[in-house]
């Protein structure tokens, strides 16, 4: 957000707005002061709204930010985007600008409380429209954009790709497995 000249408004976990206690109640007004709108991300209906929020923000002419992975990743590979950018981007129509950013795994890694001062790497690509890609409600549409957009952030940030979701990869790095695209 500190370097582009527009207010982001970032999609947040809802989590992150109903945390109990002191801490909880921190975090929320942060976030709120930091313009950040809650979804909830337990699939099915929740995601329809997740996706009817961001397209009425997009309508009002506000630039929204994403993490097409839906999660941090656990290890700082690129793994498998959700495709709630895809539709996104067509119900809105929209434009994507793929965004990069590096060495966010080494500020905050997943379970520390205090961040880590460094420098991160921003790096945009070029926009990218797919307002007549298709029908939104075909699966082989969603996952072509998504996968498309998640390349174009593979070759700004030259993570490595792993094809699977970052959620699963959680599960695999909690029960000592490896992660694999197999591992699916």
């Amino acid at each position: 957000p500190l370097v582009v000249s527009r207010k982001v408004t970032f999609l947040a976990k809802q989590e992150y707005f109903t945390q109990p206690g002191l801490k909880g109640l921190i975090k929320k007004l942060a976030f709120i002061a930091l313009g950040q709108v809650p979804v909830d991300r337990s699939g099915g209906r929740a995601s329809e709204a997740a996706v009817r929020t961001g397209v009425e923000l997009l309508e009002k002419g506000e630039c929204i930010g994403i993490y097409p992975e839906g999660t941090r990743s656990p290890d700082g590979r690129l793994y498998r985007g959700r495709t709630g950018i895809a539709r996104l981007a067509i119900e809105s129509g929209a434009t994507v600008v793929p965004v990069a950013m590096i060495n966010t795994e080494k500020i905050q890694p997943t379970g520390k409380v205090i961040p880590k001062i460094m420098r991160v790497g921003i790096y945009f690509g070029k926009p990218m429209n797919f307002k007549d890609f298709g029908d939104p409600a075909d699966p082989f549409v969603l996952r072509s954009i998504t996968d498309s957009i998640m390349k174009e952030i593979q070759t700004l940030s030259g993570q490595e790709y792993v094809d699977i979701y970052a959620t699963r990869a959680k599960e695999l790095i909690q029960k000592g497995e490896e992660i694999d695209e197999d591992s699916e």
